[in-house]
């Protein structure tokens, strides 16, 4: 909410600092890093804004320390309980949520806060990158995450597609909005999509702030990176079964793609068409090879965001499968429990 004065980094005018929401910090712990990203980046706040609440999951409960600011509250629970838990207590005009194996920087406040003086939203997101600090690993699953041959471009490289549907890493709320449809689901994955569809379905105004960018490290090898993206894929099920209609393309494809490549095996007895399936997967790895080392300025990390895309489509399409067998073959609507 604008204020009378102006702040050294808000020329025009002054905007109530939002409520940070981290939900865990078992990898920043895990890395050696800081508990709290956005204080270990050097995020800067207005002025005379209000108190900022940082929750997170941890080992105890501890009561809000209401006499530091950022005040800290530990809840020992699941994610989303956390996120919930912290929404009951803040106080600011927006929620915004974070990851916390995220980097934000500094501007990051401000340039949500301009963003929301200029345009009322009710819901909002921003793009995810790759730190120059991350690993040649790190940047590789980046590029999958966030590439057009990979995933569209759906996680925030335009600004429109269709409507934007904001993903918890990196994800505004309006309080109001949140209280009204109840906060976050029980939903173990892909929760944050889920709130964002019933936000949405509820009327809610959705957007994408490009610049309000952050740097998500994400899993740090390939095998825990698929193991993360069978979830996502298994959770598509799950969205779509509460969401009818919210399937895309960009959702099936991974499946699509797995099946191609299983059907190498049987392709072995039919040479021709054994050759032109070859040719095919070849093609689409030598554009990934040469669009991610143009983009990543590395024939390594080029390389290494090869085996990144087919980790991520082959792990999301392994989920994806496993789960719609189990909900419409097995007949079982609970589907996969993740």
């Amino acid at each position: 909410k604008p204020a009378s004065s102006a702040p050294e980094l808000l020329p025009a005018v002054e905007v109530d600092c939002d409520d940070i929401e981290l939900p865990s910090v078992s990898v920043a712990a895990q890395e050696g890093h800081s508990v709290n990203p956005l204080v270990a980046s050097g995020a800067s706040t207005p002025r005379r804004a209000s108190p900022t609440l940082f929750i997170y999951q941890g080992l105890s409960a501890e009561p809000a320390r209401r006499s530091v600011s950022p005040a800290i509250l530990r809840v020992p629970s699941p994610a989303l309980a956390a996120r919930n838990a912290a929404a009951a207590v803040a106080r600011g005009h927006y929620f915004v949520f974070l990851d916390s194996d995220c980097l934000i920087p500094p501007d990051y406040l401000n340039i949500v806060s301009e963003q929301l003086l200029l345009e009322e939203l009710h819901l909002f997101g921003g793009p995810d990158a790759a730190h120059p600090s991350f690993t040649p690993v790190q940047r590789a699953i980046s590029y999958s995450m966030t590439g057009l041959l990979t995933t569209g471009g759906i996680r925030g490289k335009k600004t429109r597609l269709g409507v934007f549907h904001p993903r918890g890493f990196n994800m505004g709320v309006q309080r109001d909005w949140f209280q009204s449809v109840g906060g976050y689901s029980t939903l173990k994955c892909g929760e944050d999509i889920e709130l964002s569809m019933r936000l949405i379905a509820a009327g809610a105004k959705s957007a994408l702030i490009p610049k309000a960018k952050v740097f998500h490290k994400r899993r740090t090898d390939f095998n825990a990176f698929y193991r993360q993206v069978y979830r996502f894929g298994a959770a598509r099920i799950h969205l779509h079964l509460a969401h009818k209609g919210q399937l895309k393309p960009t959702h099936v494809f991974p499946a699509a793609f797995l099946l191609f490549h299983l059907a190498l095996i049987p392709a072995l007895f039919l040479p021709k068409v054994l050759l032109f399936m070859l040719l095919m997967s070849g093609t689409y790895s030598i554009l990934l090879l040469l669009h991610a080392s143009i983009q990543e300025r590395s024939l390594f990390v080029g390389l290494l965001s090869v085996r990144a895309a087919y980790t991520q489509l082959m792990g999301y399409g392994s989920g994806f499968l496993h789960n719609a067998w189990v909900v419409y073959v097995r007949n079982r609507p609970e589907g996969l429990d993740l």
